[in-house]
């Protein structure tokens, strides 16, 4: 089987981490762990090395980047770029070495789920599941699957501290088949925690419109952690 590269971009992340990396490791022998970090100041990097992660540091706080040095560091014949509070389920692995026997050509993202057990979740998933699903627009925290040819040749993350994950997905669609996998993807609930989730939604949606206005991402992303 080809090799696997994880990717993962980490900011202060040592909270969520272990229990990723946990996940991860069964896949020791089938993949490389690469961690892309951006000066945190928790122990982010200490943990990635228990865990046999392979550590690169990013000089910016910029999501792009971090993947993008990641996919340039891999050694994989595939990519998995995945979120630092991402959980994924044990079977996973079987799971994605079936989907790249048969899906070189494909770029796959993962099913969305919330790492939550409140009802309202459970909307949620459903209504961005039925997003993706229908018009192929997956967000970061739902993973991405795709073959290390079709990463470099459709030129890769590009340097966007927001809206990175929209962006490349939108010069993917004019190029290759997206497909959502059966797979689970378990993102977790604090960004939806700290505000109402309708409020959020609609935040996402706006920011998103103003992007494909051609509104700056540097203004965009001042507006996003701003508020």
């Amino acid at each position: 089987m080809p090799k696997i590269s994880i990717i993962i971009p980490t900011y202060n992340e040592s909270q969520h981490l272990p229990l990723l990396l946990s996940d991860l490791s069964i896949s020791n022998e089938d993949a490389e762990i690469i961690i892309v970090d951006c000066n945190s100041k928790d122990k982010t990097t200490v943990i990635g090395k228990l865990y046999g992660s392979k550590i690169y540091k990013s000089k910016k706080k910029n999501r792009g980047l971090q993947l993008n040095i990641g996919a340039k560091k891999a050694t994989g014949n595939w990519f998995i770029f995945i979120h630092a509070d991402s959980r994924l389920r044990q079977d996973w692995l079987k799971k994605v070495k079936t989907v790249i026997r048969y899906s070189e050509n494909s770029v796959c993202f993962f099913k969305f789920k919330i790492n939550n057990k409140k009802i309202i979740y459970r909307f949620l998933e459903i209504v961005v599941n039925l997003r993706s699903y229908i018009f192929k627009d997956p967000y970061g925290d739902q993973g991405l699957l795709i073959h290390r040819e079709t990463y470099f040749k459709n030129k890769g993350y590009r340097k966007m501290p927001l809206m990175e994950d929209l962006d490349f997905i939108k010069r993917l669609k004019n190029n290759v088949s997206l497909k959502m996998l059966t797979i689970p993807i378990y993102t977790s609930s604090r960004k939806w925690k700290k505000t109402n989730i309708v409020f959020q939604a609609f935040k996402n949606w706006s920011y998103r419109k103003r992007w494909l206005r051609g509104e700056s991402t540097k203004s965009l992303h001042n507006d996003y952690y701003k508020n």
